[in-house]
């Protein structure tokens, strides 16, 4: 979707179950990250503005930063990364400021391998089943969401035939706020997001994307800056998905609800959240942040306690629960329980 750019009042008010904390780390950039890919406990991704990467090997004792040559105009909203190597980086913008480029080297070269060339398209996200074959998703293109695939690790990148796609809704779009309103899992599953429409909607592919399915999803809509930003699995039918409207950070409401049948149907948490622009499993809890702080639950989703007030716009975890969570101007800190 077009860029865009309840706090607690104390700290110390948290319950006895906030016992994670953030560490922040250092990184050399003001660029505001929200792309992030956590590897393994000791390799991170980050990728922002300003044509941006970051990466660390040694769990964040340090971490280097980098500019992609020709791409210091763009806004990489998303990164998918498979080891201290191979790196995705996916640029959000309109036409063809939307691209993806891949590096094999450790970011000392990079490759385009793809410019969007359609002029209403808008990518959000990429995702990757393996380090072949993935798929990355845009705003909707003379009626219908545009997804392009690739099975060969980028070297070409097709667009998917829509005919089995369902139809977007008036003024429905997706989120690039965190680079996870699309995701893959397994062998051939993936799932993406939106909002923007009078209804928030899940879509689920369980070929690949030759095929898909949709259901309407009880977040909060009908406004260009609300619905559904983010959506994880911790397995094929459990999952939760995270949102609002980010002009309204602090406003609690429809902004989280949980499946356990894949996402066939939805159910509000019971308790409000604020607005979270992305949630991810970490081995014994979701977590979820956002511009106003983050939380997590224990319980599958179905309750949350919050962690801190930091402004964060993505979150991600090893499945052995190491964590980061990345913002603006340079912000990294990383998860310690």
């Amino acid at each position: 979707m077009k860029p865009f750019s309840i706090a607690m009042l104390l700290l110390g008010l948290c319950t006895t179950f906030a016992t994670g904390q953030w560490q922040p780390q250092t990184i050399r950039t003001d660029a505001d990250f929200r792309g992030l890919c956590v590897v393994s406990p000791t390799v991170v991704w980050v990728s922002g503005t300003k044509g941006t990467y970051g990466r660390t090997t040694d769990a964040g004792k340090t971490w280097s930063a980098g500019t992609v040559p020709g791409a210091e105009k763009l806004d990489f909203r998303d990164v998918e990364a498979f080891g201290e190597t191979t790196a995705y980086l996916m640029s959000a913008g309109p036409g063809e400021g939307s691209r993806i480029y891949k590096t094999t080297d450790s970011g000392k070269s990079w490759l385009l391998q793809f410019t969007n060339t359609e002029p209403d398209g808008f990518f959000d996200a990429i995702a990757f089943w393996d380090d072949k074959n993935g798929i990355a998703l845009s705003d909707p293109v003379r009626g219908r969401f545009h997804l392009i695939a690739t099975t060969d690790g980028g070297a070409n990148w097709k667009r998917l035939d829509d005919k089995n796609l369902p139809p977007a809704l008036p003024n429905e779009g997706a989120f690039a706020a965190s680079g996870t309103c699309l995701v893959t899992h397994g062998e051939n599953d993936v799932w993406f997001c939106t909002g923007g429409a009078k209804v928030a909607r899940v879509f689920h592919s369980g070929d690949r994307g030759q095929t898909w399915s949709v259901v309407e999803a009880p977040i909060a809509a009908g406004v260009a800056s609300a619905g559904i930003f983010s959506i994880a699995f911790r397995d094929r039918n459990r999952g939760v998905i995270v949102g609002g409207d980010y002009r309204k950070p602090n406003e609690a409401g429809a902004t989280g609800a949980i499946t356990t049948d894949g996402g066939k149907t939805w159910t509000l948490i019971k308790k409000p959240l604020p607005f979270r622009s992305c949630v991810a499993w970490a081995k014994d809890r979701w977590v979820a942040v956002g511009t106003s702080g983050s939380d997590a639950s224990t319980d599958d989703g179905a309750t949350w306690e919050p962690l801190g007030h930091e402004n964060d716009n993505s979150v991600g975890f090893t499945p052995a629960g190491v964590g980061w969570a990345a913002g603006p101007k340079g912000r990294i800190a990383k998860f310690a329980k």
